[in-house]
């Protein structure tokens, strides 16, 4: 094991110095070519910011003009009724708007509930099964300047609420 952990410290340094001796080798220039893929990095961050900010204002109001908090009680009680607990919804709600406030919801389930309990599994069966959908819409969409989205959030909001149903419902047959 020790051999193991010792060889994942060199895997990224010796794909590094691959990528450059093959480019030298097929005679890239290889300098130059970071350099334009790092100024062209840098154009795509510029042309997506503005949406990505949207998405972050969005997930902000949204928790703070009590709406999540609002859902939460509604969804908590049509969970009552199927045994579901509460705080997985709170997951299931931050998910489609984003990736790093849904880990944390999930770290506080795991922290209160404990790793091994039923809010916990489903949890985290709910987020390898949702997709930060608006996130991601205002992310690629926004790269390539797409403005016409008639079907396509309603379709993936439907199929980010199949896939939170589907892992609740294989949690609770398997668990």
């Amino acid at each position: 094991m020790d051999i193991l952990n010792s060889a994942f410290h060199y895997i990224i340094p010796i794909f590094i110095l691959f990528t450059v001796g093959y480019g030298f080798y097929k005679g890239v220039p290889v300098y130059d070519s970071f350099i334009t893929g790092a100024k062209d990095g840098i154009e795509i961050i510029i042309g997506i910011f503005p949406y990505v900010l949207a998405i972050f204002i969005m997930v902000k109001t949204f928790q703070a003009s009590g709406a999540h908090a609002f859902l939460n009680g509604i969804f908590s009680g049509v969970g009552s009724l199927f045994h579901v607990p509460m705080e997985v919804f709170s997951v299931a709600m931050v998910k489609p708007f984003s990736n790093a406030a849904s880990l944390g919801i999930f770290t506080e389930i795991l922290k209160t509930t404990g790793p091994d309990s039923l809010a916990s599994t489903m949890a985290a069966v709910i987020m390898g099964s949702a997709e930060t959908t608006f996130y991601v819409l205002a992310v690629y969409l926004g790269a390539v300047g797409i403005k016409r989205t008639k079907y396509l959030v309603p379709v993936c909001i439907i199929a980010d609420a199949c896939g939170i149903i589907i892992a609740i419902t294989v949690v609770k047959l398997l668990f």
